[in-house]
């Protein structure tokens, strides 16, 4: 009983991967809540209770529910067999034997079919604002892995039907919730935190380019695709494009928000300097540089938070 719970809790510590939840889902949701606590009359209580909410849901959705269904059709696909598992891979509780795919399948089965419930009680009961956050992120797990859409086996699409949209949206979710408008800031925030996220996620697939190049069918992310199209030096093309238009948007917050804009500035040309200096082909380093990234990605969400 010892050894059960124990494996148990270890595989959904590792399914988790709280490092990616946290640089991503995590992040957003301060860079919104942060704001609403510093510059706006809003209990201290009521927005720690929503912010518990946000991060509850996130871990939920994208902690357990996105990394059971992208476990299990990794699996199935063999792109996971041949990961180099570093950060990439997966969280390897299948390959580990701490798990069984069918065991996967029917926790990520059970919990779907429970948030689907959910969202129409939302709906009956009148939360209205929660039952549609709750139903894009739905959305997002579910379209982003499992068949027919599968869309993180397809390039530039995977990223943004599925991810872009499930963490704008949870950026958006607080100030939507508390002010019942979202104002311009909200914005700013959510689409500059989502577009990090799914650059750095560019970065997180680069060593896992020749896993998902053998997998059945074939995992063409836009990093195996851009290999495919121009060649190993730009594996590196996703990244570079989704940063340049994250260090784009300091145009819109423009002079009002110029220390905003500063740090964004600052915090978006060190991981192109990164991203331009790695080696591909050194998967180790890739990874380190993936995780210094992340730590910016939180960063970057801090300071916009506090300068709106």
């Amino acid at each position: 009983m010892t050894n059960q719970a124990f494996t148990a809790i270890k595989s959904g510590w590792l399914l988790l991967r709280s490092i990616a939840v946290v640089s991503s889902s995590g992040a957003t949701i301060v860079s919104t809540i942060l704001p609403l606590l510093l510059y706006y009359s809003l209990s201290a209580s009521y927005l720690i209770g929503l912010f518990l909410l946000l991060i509850f849901a996130s871990f939920l959705i994208h902690g357990v529910l996105t990394h059971l269904l992208n476990d299990y059709v990794d699996h199935l696909s063999g792109t996971d067999e041949h990961s180099p598992a570093l950060l990439s891979g997966g969280s390897r509780v299948i390959q580990n034997g701490l798990i069984t795919a069918e065991t996967m399948w029917l926790l990520g089965k059970g919990l779907i079919i429970s948030l689907l419930l959910t969202d129409i009680a939302l709906l009956l009961f009148g939360y209205d604002k929660l039952a549609i956050l709750l139903g894009i992120g739905l959305w997002g797990a579910i379209s982003y892995s499992l068949p027919p859409l599968q869309l993180s086996y397809r390039p530039f699409i995977g990223e943004w039907l599925s991810a872009f949209p499930s963490v704008l949206f949870l950026g958006l979710a607080g100030a939507w919730l508390s002010l019942n408008e979202i104002p311009e800031w909200a914005w700013q925030n959510a689409v500059i935190n989502a577009l990090f996220c799914i650059a750095w996620v560019m970065v997180h697939h680069i060593p896992d380019r020749e896993a998902d190049k053998q997998a059945v069918p074939q995992k063409k992310t836009s990093v195996v695709w851009s290999v495919d199209k121009f060649g190993l030096a730009c594996s590196r093309l996703p990244a570079l494009l989704y940063f340049g238009m994250t260090g784009l948007c300091v145009i819109w917050l423009g002079i009002e928000r110029i220390w905003a804009g500063i740090g964004l500035i600052a915090l978006v040309t060190g991981p192109i300097f990164l991203i331009i200096k790695m080696d591909v082909t050194n998967n180790e380093q890739v990874s380190i540089y993936e995780k210094i990234i992340l730590m910016l990605a939180i960063v970057n969400a801090f300071w916009l938070g506090i300068f709106i």
